[in-house]
């Protein structure tokens, strides 16, 4: 499993505390105090970000996918650095920004420019805390999920997106699910949609049918006691819910004509 987002902050916090006190001993106080804010600020978040307490509001992302000012200025040290950091993994790994998953059902990363969007204005879910939506976004349909990095959305989160997807797609709507980088938070949505959608039976078979498309996923125990979760609570699938109605239409019909038999003998 891959290293939790709270484990790394609380490591760079460590590093920029550790460059903090190497500068204080030097004498160079003014250019060692952005270095304590930022180290403040990931400690910070990497105990919003544990397991234990997972609190992605407390970033304060907005429904609309917007950050207050006074959150910009008092978490930049955290909210550019990953932004930044995105710009340079896209870069370096050569992945591409989306994959069509199914007709109309794609799944990939931020989308930092539009270039980086589906077609087709699809509405969009998306399943970070940490990155904004553009301005030029503002016209697609959207559902914010805020999530940490390496986590997963609650069960109910998951359910809630689901049928938001649902309505959707039955709209003719391409849907656009996205995380930082298109590997884990979507790719657990995507698969619980996949399973409504009637594309595959499970989240396990959903899983592998999203790898064939899109191999560098990487969910990890968090995201399948999630999805594992969201299984034991959800509606049927579409498939079981037709043959259930199916049963039911054919028992009451088989009940009303043993009824209706006798009065009914010329019909």
């Amino acid at each position: 499993m891959r290293v939790g987002i709270s484990v790394l902050l609380g490591l760079k916090a460590a590093v920029l505390f550790f460059i903090f006190v190497s500068l204080q001993n030097l004498d160079i106080t003014l250019l060692s105090l952005p270095f304590l804010y930022a180290s403040i600020v990931s400690l910070l978040v990497s105990l919003a970000s544990h397991p234990s307490i997972n609190i992605p509001m407390l970033l304060c992302k907005n429904p609309d996918g917007t950050f207050p000012i006074w959150s910009l200025v008092i978490f930049s040290p955290y909210l550019y650095f990953v932004r930044f950091f995105s710009f340079l993994r896209r870069f370096n790994s050569g992945e591409q920004p989306y994959s069509e998953i199914c007709e109309g059902v794609y799944v990939g990363g931020w989308p930092y420019s539009v270039d980086k969007l589906p077609p087709g204005n699809p509405a969009i879910i998306d399943c970070t805390c940490e990155f904004p939506r553009k301005e030029e976004f503002k016209g697609h349909s959207y559902l914010c999920l805020p999530t940490w990095d390496t986590r997963a959305p609650q069960p109910g989160e998951i359910e809630s997106a689901v049928k938001w997807a649902c309505r959707k797609r039955a709209q003719n709507r391409p849907v656009f699910i996205h995380c930082g980088y298109g590997h884990g938070r979507s790719v657990a949505v995507m698969s619980a949609l996949l399973v409504a959608l009637g594309v595959v039976e499970d989240w396990k078979k959903a899983e592998q049918f999203i790898r064939e498309r899109r191999p560098c996923i990487s969910m990890n125990s968090v995201h399948y006691n999630a999805l594992e979760e969201w299984s034991k609570h959800r509606l049927s699938t579409p498939e079981r819910n037709k043959a259930n109605t199916s049963s039911a239409i054919l028992q009451t019909a088989s009940g009303r004509s043993r009824k209706d038999r006798p009065k009914n003998r010329s019909d």
